[in-house]
């Protein structure tokens, strides 16, 4: 009896598992465009900047991210708290090639890469992600000095 609730319980943690690594974070038919400017409109009205998180479902360290972004203890208060917090795909169905141009062609520095929009829309920061990661995940320290140096309060405060 107790080797089956073992197996019943390893095999529920194992879906788990495999459920929140195959969430689909990016919409391949959003117009990133629009994606961007309702962000921008969200900032606005609630003191924020966007932090604009480009890469695919392809990626896994896309995946990785935002599943950590999201359940992290302390990275996601920081990023509910100081950032509208978007998804902009990038695959080979839908580069979103005007999107791209707009945040400064960030693809170049690899995926996933984030960019953070000021509340006005505009590109202030581009951040690629291999200096936030350690082992096969991502510092929660690293990430969270990255997002603190750009929250609108650190960018905007005179020092």
């Amino acid at each position: 009896m107790k080797r089956i609730v073992f197996w019943t319980v390893l095999v529920f943690m194992a879906f788990g598992t495999l459920q929140a690594q195959t969430k689909q974070w990016y919409d391949e038919e959003m117009d990133a465009m629009a994606q961007i400017k309702a962000a921008t409109a969200l900032a606005q009205q609630t003191n924020r900047y966007v932090l604009c998180q480009v890469g695919g479902n392809w990626c896994p360290w896309c995946i990785r991210f935002a599943n950590f972004a999201t359940t992290d203890s302390i990275v996601a208060p920081l990023i509910e708290r100081h950032f509208v917090y978007v998804h902009i795909n990038y695959s080979k169905a839908n580069k979103n090639p005007e999107a791209m141009r707009y945040l400064g062609n960030p693809a170049r520095f690899g995926f996933p890469v984030f960019v953070i929009l000021n509340e006005e829309g505009t590109p202030i920061h581009i951040q690629e992600s291999a200096s936030l990661e350690e082992g096969k995940d991502y510092n929660p320290k690293r990430v969270s000095n990255f997002l603190l140096n750009w929250t609108k309060e650190a960018v905007t405060t005179l020092k």
